[in-house]
């Protein structure tokens, strides 16, 4: 069972200002559904290939071309609602936004405005501090990708793109629930480890394939309330909408940064204009990039070459019967499965490669022990080298093999870190290597007890000391794992060396 406090956050101050003020920031984040094929056509989505090496007559948007609805995509959209427990809607419609803009061909965008295949949700957001946060999703529904214009291979003249057209995408949007710029990188994070154990997004914001756009006002203190009592946004301040964020740090600058701008327009008497803005991290500033259309600028209208979309609720069961452990049940039961920690759970469940090969290396053996070695052990030493956990070069079964024999006392701790990095480099199997090595500690309580008598023997001023002040028993303990090269018991040892100073 997590240990959580949900609260609301105390009104966000910022330096500076003269009064309290209260962010309110909702998100809009689009996510690349992943499909090998378009949400219309059947170009691939491969990313990285060659400039329009992925493009279709459909995509291209060629006369007399149609499209056609790829149910994995749908299927794919239908699995994201059910894991963040939302409505599924067995009728959706699809509409035309129509803009003009060199990367989309047809000079509409095919979207979901007013009948979205997902309703409402919800996201848990963990601050780290016991806290937590509920964080609303209004809805999701699927819409196209548009091309890429390319600005900077010729002075005098753009490039476009088009292998990204057509891409499905998923837009989450959120109610204006999160309260500050740590939150909104929590719950972009925590949305973003959803979708990447439900196989439904790659998450990878360096590549695009998850990106946000974050919407901003501040108003002050008590407003919040009356919003949430009336949901009459007028209590919230007038937004300006941060558009293509693929970065948490950047994310919290930006609306930090935001804030402060309109903070500073409104106590200087001014009113904040709703708009599209852009954010400048070389010079952590944010600056307009166009007037916040409504609606009715894009001339919706439902899209006359696509029927409704109607799916049967046998069809969303049988999805929803197969979905994945989600992270905060992963997390759940590896607390009370395994004994961790809410911090160790929380690092191991992180993403789905880390917990499955936890659980192959922690299945029969202490839990504890086997959090504690992929965590401080593996994982300090993949970070070192700049690797990921399906990268690693010791497999769980290797891992898994030193910690039995630690287990068996075979090894002591200190031989079993020497054997990590043997195998870390070298690799082979565990147990044969501590064999062929001669690295099995000494268990021989005769042979470690002459050679606690001989360090005795030989530091008759430092035995006077340890006999006043227990505590130095330690620097014996330590000139005998030295002289037996660290394969002594350690346990033993320290069992000997304590009898042997009472005398």
């Amino acid at each position: 069972m997590l240990d959580l406090t949900y609260d609301t956050p105390k009104p966000k101050v910022i330096a500076g200002a003269k009064h309290d003020w209260e962010l309110v920031i909702g998100m809009e984040v689009h996510a690349q559904v992943t499909s090998n094929a378009k949400l219309f056509s059947a170009a691939s989505t491969k990313f990285g290939a060659e400039p329009n090496n992925n493009v279709s007559f459909v995509d291209a948007a060629m006369p007399g071309m149609l499209p056609t609805i790829n149910e994995y995509c749908v299927e794919q959209a239908v699995r994201t609602g059910l894991g963040l427990k939302a409505k599924i809607n067995l009728e959706s419609a699809f509409d035309r936004k129509n803009y003009f803009y060199p990367d989309l061909p047809q000079g509409y965008q095919i979207s979901q405005l007013y009948h979205p295949i997902v309703g409402e949700g919800e996201v848990l957001v963990e601050m780290g501090d016991g806290t937590a946060r509920l964080v609303r999703v209004e809805r999701i529904h699927l819409e196209q990708d548009a091309g890429k214009s390319i600005h900077d291979m010729d002075p005098n003249m753009s490039f476009v793109d088009l292998n990204r057209t057509g891409v499905a995408l998923m837009e989450i949007v959120s109610r204006p629930d999160i309260r500050g710029p740590e939150e909104a990188a929590a719950y972009l994070g925590k949305l973003r480890q959803i979708l990447r154990y439900l196989g439904t997004c790659d998450g990878n914001m360096q590549s695009g394939s998850m990106r946000a756009d974050v919407n901003v006002s501040v108003c002050r203190p008590g407003q919040y309330e009356k919003y949430q009592a009336t949901q009459d946004f007028s209590h919230l301040g007038t937004r300006c909408e941060i558009k293509n964020m693929n970065s948490m740090r950047f994310i919290q600058q930006a609306i930090d940064v935001e804030a402060r701008r309109q903070i500073a327009i409104v106590e200087a008497g001014g009113e904040i204009e709703q708009e599209t803005r852009l954010y400048d991290p070389d010079r952590n500033e944010t600056r307009s990039m166009r007037s916040k259309e409504e609606a009715h600028d894009y001339r919706y209208f439902p899209d006359p070459d696509l029927l409704p979309l109607v799916i049967e609720q046998a069809w969303v069961d049988d999805i929803g019967a197969n979905l994945p452990e989600l992270p905060d049940a992963k997390k759940a039961r590896f607390i009370s499965e395994f004994g961790l920690s809410d911090y160790d759970a929380s690092v191991l469940t992180a993403d789905l490669d880390s917990s499955g090969y936890f659980e192959a290396v922690a299945q029969g053996r202490d839990g504890k022990s086997a959090a504690n070695w992929v965590i401080n052990e593996l994982f300090g030493r993949l970070k070192k080298d700049d690797r990921d956990i399906t990268d690693s070069p010791v497999s769980p079964a290797q891992l898994g093999g030193i910690i039995d024999l630690i287990a068996s006392d075979a090894i002591s701790g200190k031989i079993a870190k020497d054997l990590f990095e043997i195998v870390y480099s070298e690799g082979g199997d565990p147990a044969k290597i501590v064999e062929e090595r001669g690295m099995k500690q000494v268990t021989d309580t005769g042979a470690i007890e002459a050679a606690v008598d001989e360090i005795i023997a030989a530091n008759p001023e430092q035995v006077a000391k340890a006999q006043e002040n227990p505590k130095l028993a330690g620097w014996f303990v330590g000139q005998v794992m030295k002289a037996t090269g660290g394969k002594a018991n350690p346990k033993a040892v320290n069992q000997l060396v304590a009898q042997k100073l009472k005398g």
